[in-house]
């Protein structure tokens, strides 16, 4: 899925370091990609990104 020019938000878990994480919404979707490899991203649509941070949140993740 090509995501087009959107603005970027680096996760605040990133601190100073060159390892971040950002992450876009668009339309009906998030992305998510690594700063240092702008072009390559995973996309997710809006429910399934609700669940993995549900997920996450309720530390059901190894």
């Amino acid at each position: 899925m090509q995501v087009p020019h959107l603005l970027w938000v680096k996760s605040s878990y990133s601190g100073t370091s060159s390892n971040c994480v950002e992450v876009t919404e668009f339309g009906h979707g998030v992305a998510v990609r690594d700063s240092k490899s702008p072009r390559g991203h995973l996309a997710f649509a809006i429910p399934e990104w609700s669940a993995f941070l549900q997920a996450v949140k309720d530390d059901e993740l190894d």
